[in-house]
């Protein structure tokens, strides 16, 4: 349980930064945990980290100005797409997707290590009055990914609004923590109804997602968009990582 906590705390505290914080809770508990079965394990790890994703969230909304009517259309999307990936998790083997997530994982790294000065500045891409539009399709989309796989879900929240929308990284960054802690709430939603969670286990890690999660959010925000935006490279490497693991085992399988 001690290592458990802490990869939560981790994991936290890298979430609130620039989302990918299921690049380090989620195979923990794998590591963890042998005995359950992959609902379980998903389900356990998402109700232990909504939370902290919510103070994340709340740090934000004190220092940056949050587009409520971006986070709203988004919201609502990734809300109704989390729940549907969630149950198609349970009737498709996500291993199908995973070498077209790995494709887009390098197209999104590169195209982030080239444009220098992506996110440093607010410059929106499209007219003012399409980008809630523009963020209810970037919730829709996460918001599936997000209970279809899952780790990596904020970071893919904020390179949809800084690179599509125009944002800068901080407030993509808080955006996403918005939309993510709605995503998160109604893909549980399924886990808890088919009795998906061990709380004896999730709800110590709660505890220390949220702490994580409080560290995390103040340095982002003490130290500014060119921070956040090299932080999200180092996860985007680490999920290409990840990813590029999975498809070699299952190609030698």
């Amino acid at each position: 349980m001690v290592y458990a906590c802490l990869a939560a705390l981790m994991a936290g505290f890298v979430d609130a930064i620039v989302g990918g914080g299921g690049l380090i809770q989620a195979p923990a508990m794998f590591i963890l945990f042998p005995q359950f079965p992959v609902p379980r394990i998903i389900g356990t790890n998402r109700f232990a980290s909504f939370m902290g994703t919510a103070v994340a969230a709340w740090q934000y909304s004190r220092k940056v100005a949050i587009p409520w009517r971006t986070v709203l259309y988004g919201g609502i999307g990734a809300g109704a797409m989390s729940f549907l990936g969630a149950r198609f998790s349970s009737l498709i083997s996500p291993e199908v997707l995973k070498p077209i997530i790995l494709v887009l994982m390098v197209a999104i790294a590169v195209y982030t290590y080239l444009k220098k000065n992506l996110g440093h500045e607010e410059q929106f891409r499209v007219a003012v009055q399409l980008i809630p539009w523009v963020g209810l399709l970037v919730g829709m989309t996460c918001g599936f990914y997000n209970g279809f796989v899952g780790p990596g879900t904020g970071s893919l929240l904020v390179f949809g609004f800084v690179s599509l929308i125009g944002y800068n990284f901080l407030t993509g960054s808080a955006i996403s923590k918005f939309i993510n802690v709605v995503a998160d709430v109604f893909s549980l939603i399924f886990f808890l109804v088919h009795g998906y969670v061990s709380f004896e286990i999730a709800l110590p890690m709660m505890v220390c997602n949220m702490i994580g999660s409080y560290l995390g959010s103040r340095t982002a925000i003490l130290r500014g968009n060119g921070f956040v935006r090299l932080f999200f490279l180092c996860v985007i490497g680490a999920l290409l990582l990840r990813f590029g693991w999975d498809v070699y085992w299952e190609m030698q399988s």
